[in-house]
């Protein structure tokens, strides 16, 4: 069985090739949205429209319609941030066939006359608003995928939040089709009601900068003084070493700033932070959403607590191909089993790092130092502080740093 995706544009039938309308036109099924649908002439195709939610259903449904010509239909190019994507991961390249329309981002460079590998594309369908914020940088164009009409007002909201009200907002609506509409404006002069088909580009005024690099300001975390600073931070994640599309456990998570700023890294990391204190979770939460990390927070006490993460799509304590790709211990690496249970959760060729600041930890990481090898380091930060008049150096507590790969 060879399943068939045809991208349609907002131009409808009339926009196809010759060859995605003939696809069309032999199916047997056509699948796709009720407004992919209504893009193409009724024929004797027997119809479908998703159900929803759409991952739980759709290997049920494709089940059913073994053995007939499927075709479905996706919106632009169904391989970016579309249905063509999911129907590989489910049943192999070998087993889908796609032909591609010119997808959304495409068409707004197009009219912008912006160069498609200068922009960063952000897809806010199905995430929230937030996951703006590591692109959100002096000069930097993004166009941002809509999940629906509101979304170009929350963007323009979270912009002029961040400073950055002065920047070039563009709202693109049914972009290629008869009632395409471009708005150019400022993210803080927006306003008005828009389609619900539409992207969203952005050219970042000078605002202020939150990199993506390791070790923000520690005043960009809400804390209870449960943080790891800033330079400590980033030798930290040095350790770590951030790779797209990998999981970091960040267990004690405190405020999350390991966690936060594994996934800012880009938009592919992932992180799960584990915490025990209640009120902290809720604080990790508030300083994700602040800086539009991709963390999930779990709360409760580790090492019983990491199992969960097999139900979030983040391994388990088995280790082996779906555990974590690196495991941060910043807090409770004393408690019996900790150490043993991160370790055994890592994939093979895995990082683990645990940072120490008293003595009971330090001998315990000095033991596995012993046993496992890797890097110990010690790192003592001073910082200028005033002194009557004049100004010295105020020393902070030394932190001990264990990193070795498995």
């Amino acid at each position: 069985m060879v399943v068939e995706v045809v991208g349609v544009g907002a131009d409808g039938w009339d926009g196809l090739s010759t060859a995605a309308q003939e696809v069309i036109t032999k199916a047997e099924v056509l699948m796709g949205s009720p407004r992919q649908l209504g893009l193409v002439p009724e024929g004797t195709a027997e119809r479908r429209a998703w159900p929803s939610p759409l991952s739980e259903a759709l290997p049920g449904l494709l089940a059913e319609y073994r053995g007939r010509r499927v075709c479905v239909l996706a919106s632009g190019d169904p391989t970016f941030h579309g249905i063509g994507t999911t129907l590989v991961r489910l049943l192999g390249a070998s087993a889908v066939r796609v032909i591609p329309h010119p997808s959304s981002v495409s068409l707004a460079c197009a009219r912008l006359g912006w160069a498609q590998e200068q922009v960063q594309v952000v897809s806010l369908v199905g995430h929230p608003t937030e996951r703006v914020h590591p692109q959100v940088q002096p000069g930097r164009r993004l166009v941002v995928l809509s999940w629906g009409s509101q979304t170009p007002g929350e963007v323009a909201a979270l912009l002029v939040a961040r400073g950055y009200g002065a920047s070039e907002f563009t709202v693109l609506e049914q972009l290629g089709g008869p009632g395409e509409r471009v708005t150019s404006t400022t993210a803080a002069a927006w306003t008005g009601e828009v389609d619900p088909l539409n992207v969203v580009a952005v050219r970042c005024a000078d605002g202020p900068v939150l990199s993506t690099a390791p070790g923000l300001p520690d005043a960009a975390y809400e804390s209870d003084g449960q943080l790891t600073k800033r330079e400590v931070r980033a030798v930290t994640l040095s350790r770590l070493e951030p790779v797209p599309g990998q999981l970091l456990w960040d267990v004690g998570g405190g405020a999350g700033s390991i966690a936060i700023e594994w996934s800012r890294h880009h938009p592919t990391c992932r992180a799960i932070a584990f915490e025990r204190d209640e009120e902290r979770v809720r604080r990790i939460e508030r300083n994700v959403a602040a800086l539009g990390a991709n963390v999930t927070v779990v709360h409760g006490a580790a090492p019983g607590m990491l199992s969960e993460a097999g139900g979030l799509g983040g391994g388990g304590a088995a280790g082996g191909a779906d555990g974590p790709d690196a495991v941060f211990v910043g807090g409770g690496a004393t408690a019996p089993g900790m150490i043993e249970a991160c370790w055994a959760a890592l994939r093979p060729g895995g990082r683990l790092v645990v940072n120490g600041v008293t003595l009971e930890t330090e001998v315990l990481i000095a033991q596995w130092y012993k046993e496992l090898g890797g890097d110990l380091v010690r790192l003592e930060v001073q910082r200028a502080s005033k002194v009557g008049g004049m100004t010295g150096w105020r020393p902070a507590m030394p932190v001990t740093i264990w990193s070795v790969v498995k």
